[in-house]
C-alpha cells in the first residue's frame, strides 16, 4: 500500500478534537489542531464544567449542537478561534446508555471556498427535521435543508433513523435516494456519511457529514459493525461498508470469506474496541492508510459498541 503522504488539501474540518469526563469536569483527551498552534496552546489550557462552553453545553443537554458563530456565546476560546480563522464548532457527545464517553468537536472557517455540511436532525412529530447545520459557501443547499423534511427510511436521515446504523451515501448529485440530488449536485457535494447519535432521554438524533470534492470533509470514510449478531461472541469489528478516493469501494458482504476484521487493539479501530472512546490520529500516514489524519468515533447500542465510523483526510 503506497503510504506516501498525498498533497495537502484545503479540508472542510480545521480541527478535530474530543473531551473525556474527569470527575465533574472535561479534560481535552486529544486533538488535530492541522498546524493552529495558538488554538491548540489555548485548548489545551482549559476544561469545562458540565453545562460550560461547547463541550460541557453538549454533555449537559445531552444532545449534539452546532454553534455557527462564536461572538456572544458561551463560547470560551473565542479570542484564540478568531485569530486562527475558526468561526463555528459541532459537538457530537459519546454516550453509552446514561453514561457520558467522550464529546467529540470539530470546528471550521467561513469562507467563499468552503463546501460541504455537518447536519444535526431530530425526530418531531415522527419526521426528522433539521435541528441545525454548518454549510460553508453552500447556501442554497442550506435553505433546501432547512426545508426538508424526511419519513422514516426516506432520504440518508430517515434512513439511519430508520435503520438505527451509519449509512453510507455516494454520488450524492446523481442519487435516487437522496432526496436533496439536485441542489447537492450544484454545490459539488459527492459523498455523505449519516450516523445515529443515541442520547439518554427518547429524543432521536442523527448527525450527517456531507463532503465535496474539492474542501472534502474526507478522502475515505468507513463504517464498521462490532454487533455480536455480525462478529460473535469476540469483541471485534467487521468492515462493512465504505469508500477511499484512492482505492475505491470498501465493504465486506454476507458471502466474503475472509472479511476485513480486527480485535481490540489491533490498529486505530482496535483501540476504539479496546477503550471505548474515539481514535484521532494524525502525522502518521503509515497507520491512517497513506492519508493526513483520521477520526474513529464509537456508537453504542445496549451497554456495547455497536458500530464504529471513521474518517480519513
Amino acid at each position: 500500500m503506497d503510504t506516501v503522504l498525498d498533497a495537502p488539501v484545503k479540508t472542510f474540518l480545521q480541527v478535530t478534537e474530543f473531551w473525556v469526563p474527569e470527575g465533574d469536569r472535561l479534560v481535552l483527551a486529544t486533538g488535530n489542531y492541522g498546524g493552529l498552534s495558538a488554538f491548540e496552546d489555548a485548548t489545551r489550557a482549559i476544561s469545562f464544567a458540565k453545562g460550560e462552553g461547547l463541550p460541557g453545553k453538549a454533555w449537559a443537554e445531552q444532545r449534539p449542537i452546532v454553534l455557527k458563530g462564536f461572538d456572544g456565546s458561551y463560547f470560551k476560546r473565542t479570542e484564540a478561534a478568531a485569530e486562527a480563522g475558526l468561526t463555528s464548532a459541532v459537538a457530537i457527545p459519546v454516550f453509552d446508555g446514561d453514561a457520558l464517553k467522550a464529546v467529540l468537536v470539530v470546528l471550521c472557517g467561513d469562507d467563499d471556498a468552503r463546501i460541504g455540511a455537518i447536519e444535526v436532525w431530530s425526530e418531531l412529530d415522527g419526521l426528522m427535521m433539521l435541528d441545525d447545520g454548518y454549510y460553508g459557501a453552500a447556501k442554497h443547499f442550506e435553505w433546501v435543508s432547512q426545508h426538508t423534511h424526511f419519513p422514516r427510511g426516506q432520504g440518508l436521515p430517515g434512513g439511519v433513523w430508520s435503520a438505527s446504523t451509519p449509512m453510507l451515501f455516494r454520488e450524492l448529485g446523481s442519487g435516487y435516494r437522496f432526496i436533496r440530488a439536485d441542489s447537492a449536485g450544484k454545490a459539488g457535494l459527492t459523498t455523505g456519511l449519516g450516523l445515529p447519535i443515541p442520547v439518554p432521554h427518547d429524543r432521536q438524533f442523527v448527525l450527517t457529514l456531507l463532503s465535496a470534492r474539492g474542501t472534502p470533509i474526507a478522502r475515505r470514510f468507513e463504517i464498521w459493525d462490532a454487533r455480536p449478531e455480525k462478529v460473535g461472541h469476540e469483541i471485534a469489528a467487521i468492515l462493512t461498508d465504505g469508500i477511499c478516493e484512492r482505492d475505491g469501494p470498501l465493504w465486506t458482504d454476507d458471502n466474503d470469506t475472509s472479511p476485513r476484521r480486527v480485535t481490540a487493539n489491533q490498529g486505530n479501530i482496535g483501540k476504539v474496541l479496546a477503550s471505548g472512546l474515539p481514535v484521532i490520529v494524525s502525522g502518521a500516514p503509515t497507520l491512517t492508510e497513506g492519508y493526513g489524519s483520521m477520526v474513529a468515533l464509537p456508537i453504542y447500542q445496549h451497554g456495547a459498541i455497536a458500530h464504529i465510523v471513521s474518517w480519513y483526510v
